[in-house]
């Protein structure tokens, strides 16, 4: 195999090799689309971006429809070295002008009929648009930039996640992360052209990064669902039939929705040959439930993979034996070979159990413009000095079974996974304080049993008004997986000892009003 330096070049490989088979099945009208006409479009995009100036380095932020012209502009970024991210169109703008803030993007890529947050994005600056719909008319031809003069240490795309203090935090994957990542889920997956892989994730959560680099960087099929073809359930699993799907990746809520719906039978995924799930836990009676329905003929796997290791770092193949416990989660089992890792313990008597900490190649380059938050998580290795090694401290924690395999056991901080998104419940708090109605407050997740859970609320208001008044508002400024199930509300909220706000109590009060 020759040596590939950057995604640019392993594309335009790919579709050279592959040109005449299909890239991009959309099951619900029936179009398919060829890697040479995908190639094609990414070139024309290409110079459309290259006539507006934007060059290698600098950044370009992407309404994103799954349609293929978007698609085609992810890879004509890849091609000069551009950075994209795709942000979320029903995302509150207060939380997409903090995320324009921190990449400061060259230009905003638009793929539908209207431009979301026009009259926002015009009063922040942000003047210079290419709408993907008019630019097909377009008949611009710029020369291409050389793609050999990217370097593999070049970033490839910012993966905007929760954040903590209130702003979200954009992870940075570079070309070479993408191509050791690829590599290993080719390989692992055993992927190969003759494959259909759904794309049923949003195109800005990191789920979708398996679907798209996957498929398309191994010459396979991508067939990619909108978020209104996701919701209904019975049409999704026609379409996944009609596709004739062979691999599925999605969070275990998905597939939990499938089956509470009864959308999902024995005879359904008739072509699908592997269901991969991650992003969050997976009930175990569940699990079992689809476990059951399927096993005969396709292989279950459990995958773990923070955004900032490029979206996947182990997985694990369901047996039999992972029901001998209904109580705990599936393991995380070994991580992928192009890994490393120490258990950072809190306890020395226990050096099994403690923070996960992750080193190699598909560790990626820290957060976009954010120096402060780079520094505390993509650490020098604390277990020694002797030469530069540095990983993310993953803020996961983990046991170490007598096989070698991991098994996740929670988190070290305030940071949850729900609706298999990973949320920072401090970024939640920092929205709704700044509603002026809003005095303090504090959120917390109630565990409701079997993996799953819901976000809870608590505030003390100057103005007293009823929660579901409150949850209107609060909607309007979080992403609706960020939204609170439950907001109550508080005269006073209880503090421990040292003055902060006691998180255990409030619990314990949820645990009564909820």
């Amino acid at each position: 195999m020759a040596f590939v330096p950057n995604l640019g070049i392993a594309f335009q490989e790919i579709a050279h090799r592959h040109a005449d088979r299909i890239a991009l099945i959309y099951p619900a009208t029936g179009e398919r689309i060829t890697y040479r006409e995908l190639n094609q479009l990414a070139d024309r995009i290409a110079g459309v971006l290259c006539a507006k100036g934007i060059r290698h380095g600098q950044v370009a932020a992407m309404f994103h429809d799954k349609s293929l012209a978007a698609f085609a502009a992810m890879l004509a970024c890849l091609r000069l070295g551009i950075i994209y991210t795709n942000l979320d169109p029903d995302s509150p703008w207060e939380r997409l002008r903090k995320i324009l803030s921190t990449c400061q993007p060259s230009v905003i890529i638009n793929a539908f009929q209207k431009m979301p947050f026009a009259t926002d994005l015009d009063a922040e600056g942000f003047h210079n648009a290419l709408h993907l719909r008019d630019m097909q008319a377009s008949t611009v031809d710029e020369p291409l930039s050389d793609c050999h003069t990217i370097g593999g240490g070049s970033p490839a795309y910012i993966m905007f996640t929760s954040g903590p203090t209130g702003t979200p935090k954009g992870a940075v994957m570079s070309h070479a992360n993408l191509l050791w990542f690829t590599a290993w889920a080719r390989d692992r997956f055993a992927i190969t052209p003759g494959d259909v892989l759904s794309n049923v994730n949003p195109i800005y959560f990191d789920n979708s990064v398996f679907d798209f680099y996957s498929a398309i960087f191994s010459g396979a099929t991508l067939a990619p669902f909108t978020s209104a073809e996701v919701r209904d359930t019975r049409q999704l699993v026609r379409f996944i039939n009609d596709a004739a799907c062979t691999i599925w990746f999605s969070v275990p809520s998905l597939l939990v929705y499938l089956l509470t719906t009864r959308a999902l039978t024995k005879q359904d995924f008739p072509t699908i040959r592997t269901i991969i799930f991650g992003g969050e836990g997976f009930p175990k009676a569940k699990l079992y439930q689809l476990y059951t329905l399927f096993n005969a003929r396709v292989t279950l796997e459990n995958v773990y993979g923070p955004t900032e290791c490029t979206c996947i770092c182990s997985a694990h193949t369901i047996s039999s034996s992972d029901f001998d416990d209904m109580q705990s989660l599936a393991p995380l089992g070994l991580l992928a070979p192009n890994f490393e890792y120490e258990i950072l313990a809190a306890d020395q008597t226990d050096p099994d159990f403690g923070e996960l900490f992750l080193r190699g190649p598909q560790v990626g380059l820290g957060y976009y413009n954010d120096t402060e938050r780079t520094t505390k998580a993509f650490i020098q290795n604390p277990l020694h000095s002797l030469y530069a090694d540095v990983g993310y401290r993953s803020g996961d924690l983990v046991r170490r079974d007598g096989h070698g395999w991991l098994h996740f056991k929670g988190r070290a901080d305030f940071q949850i996974k729900h609706m298999g998104y990973r949320i920072e419940l401090e970024e939640i708090e920092a929205a709704i304080g700044t509603l002026p109605e809003i005095k303090e407050c504090a959120v917390i997740y109630q565990k409701l049993g079997n993996g799953l859970g819901e976000i809870i609320a608590f505030a003390a208001m100057s103005t007293p008004q009823p929660s579901e008044e409150l949850r209107r508002k609060i909607s309007a400024i979080v992403p609706p997986y960020m939204l609170p199930r439950h907001v109550i509300a508080l005269d006073l909220l209880p503090k421990n000892a040292n003055g902060k706000i006691d998180r255990v109590a409030l619990q314990n009060l949820s645990d009564s009003s909820c």
